[in-house]
């Protein structure tokens, strides 16, 4: 007897549903395969004895979790997780609870339909110390831009592999994770003569408006086995910036670009923020600006700096709204004060002092004005003024976003606002996109460029070599924060250590 599509159909075979044939029939080969894991396992939002565990699955499935402090998974306790149907694009997630301070967690993901498990992908990662111990985290954002995706014969996102080497607690991503606005060309050619060829799926072939397209941004990604390696050893602690939606995005925006059918950035940036709740080790249900507190020596304040954000002006204006919101900036104050952490990182995805334009508008908190804090920066300046006056010690900023490597340090005694500590910020990126800058420094806050290192030209390739992750290190005896900035073959371009 032959199958034609509707008796599939019927028979749930084509729509991923139950597998119930008629009588007499057997189903065919590719019915009986067992699920399988398509886009590998991923692990966030590791702090306070949980941690959520991500994957993908080939067809409608129930996720199961085995995790144990042991390799060899003796005595390991099973999460029964969701079902993932087709309603999210066949990714879940399954959150894990009470585990123990300061221990490698192993785990292995797997997938079962009632009848069929599939094999199993494992991961590991280590829980938060309950005492001073050493902490060891990478940083940095920026990744398939400007034409720049996957080239096998390059060796892919290799910079993850160089991540990988140090040996991470955990992976602080600083946005732009997606290129949702970057269309892929299959080849492009490069200064040297040479041909950069990029792996294609039809989803990158355009900018992204659909649903399906944004969750397209995120599957292309994890076909980087570099990418997928790291996942399944290092979590991740997310922010987004605006690529994951469009080029310097922000709340109520109409678009004036004819690469668009979807002109209202609010639909796009609510589809682009499901797609990246779906593919991420991070729950979006809420607010994305969140405190994540990783032992005694450190609480990491992540930003939302997209969500609330104003218009894109010139950026002068004395009054009205900023990036944070007035909500968030209480929260990030309050918090600040009450962390009895020794380190306090502020996770800000768009620079302090860096002047970022968006044609004649200005797209972050500074602007051409080196004086008193006006339009975006008062936001910044009243945080830093009330950790000041409270004697909140132990502030460092962390960004990417303009496609360079580099560190600042803000004194007050050359700023045109002088209520702060000094403090200071470092930058990191690109992860594997074009090359960018030197931006110009804003004098509000009294920055001094300590150190940068750039790419040879305007988007050069990551074959040229200019792309950079940042490390830190704190050491939990001395509690000494020492920052490292690393190129793509894991050289140490900068370091710096501050005292506690």
């Amino acid at each position: 007897m032959t199958l034609d599509r509707r008796d599939l159909l019927r028979a749930g075979l084509l729509a991923g549903g139950a597998l119930a044939l008629p009588a007499g029939l057997t189903a065919p080969a590719f019915a009986r395969a067992r699920p399988s894991i398509t886009h590998g396992v991923q692990t966030g939002e590791v702090a306070g004895g949980r941690a959520l565990v991500w994957t993908r699955a080939s067809r409608a499935s129930r996720m199961l979790v085995d995790y144990s402090t042991r390799p060899d998974f003796r005595g390991h306790r099973t999460v029964r997780g969701p079902w993932l149907t087709p309603g999210t694009d066949l990714t879940g997630k399954v959150r894990l609870r009470g585990l123990p301070p300061g221990k490698e967690i192993h785990y292995r993901v797997r997938l079962e339909d009632g009848r069929e498990l599939s094999a199993p992908e494992t991961g590991s990662f280590r829980t938060a110390p309950r005492r001073g111990q050493d902490v060891r985290f990478v940083w940095g954002g920026d990744l398939a831009g400007q034409g720049w995706g996957i080239d096998e014969a390059f060796g892919g996102y290799r910079i993850f592999k160089a991540m990988a080497d140090v040996n991470p607690d955990f992976f602080l991503c600083s946005g732009d994770w997606v290129y949702s606005d970057g269309a892929l060309a299959e080849t492009v050619a490069l200064p040297d003569g040479t041909v950069w060829k990029n792996v294609l799926i039809e989803e990158k072939a355009k900018v992204a408006e659909t649903l399906a397209e944004y969750r397209g941004q995120f599957r292309y990604n994890l076909m980087d086995s570099n990418l997928r390696a790291f996942h399944s050893r290092v979590p991740m602690v997310y922010q987004w910036d605006d690529h994951e939606v469009t080029n310097n995005w922000y709340p109520g925006e109409i678009l004036d670009d004819p690469r668009y059918t979807e002109k209202n950035v609010d639909v796009l940036a609510a589809r682009a923020r499901r797609a990246a709740h779906e593919y991420l080790p991070i729950d979006l249900n809420g607010k994305l600006y969140r405190k994540i507190s990783y032992g005694p020596l450190l609480d990491v304040f992540v930003l939302d700096m997209r969500t609330y954000k104003n218009k894109n002006t010139v950026n002068l204006e004395t009054s009205g709204r900023g990036l944070l919101g007035d909500e968030q900036t209480r929260w990030l104050t309050r918090e600040l004060r009450a962390s009895k952490a020794t380190w306090k990182v502020i996770a800000n995805d768009l620079p302090i002092g860096l002047i970022v334009p968006d044609g004649d508008a200005q797209e972050g908190v500074a602007n051409t004005d080196s004086g008193l804090p006006l339009g975006r920066e008062r936001e910044i300046a009243s945080v830093l003024r009330d950790a000041y006056r409270h004697d909140v010690k132990g502030i460092v900023f962390l960004t990417a976003d303009v496609h360079y490597t580099a560190a600042h340090y803000y004194d007050p005694a050359k700023a045109a606002f002088k209520d702060f500590a000094p403090f200071w910020e470092f930058v990191a990126g690109p992860f594997h996109a074009g090359t960018f800058g030197p931006n110009t420094l804003d004098g509000t806050f009294g920055p001094t460029l300590e150190f940068i290192k750039t790419g040879p030209r305007a988007n050069a390739s990551p074959a040229e070599g200019a792309q950079f992750f940042g490390e830190v290190e704190i050491d939990g005896r001395t509690k000494a924060f020492t920052v490292r900035l690393r190129d793509l073959n894991n050289k140490v371009v900068y370091a710096k250590t501050l005292t506690a």
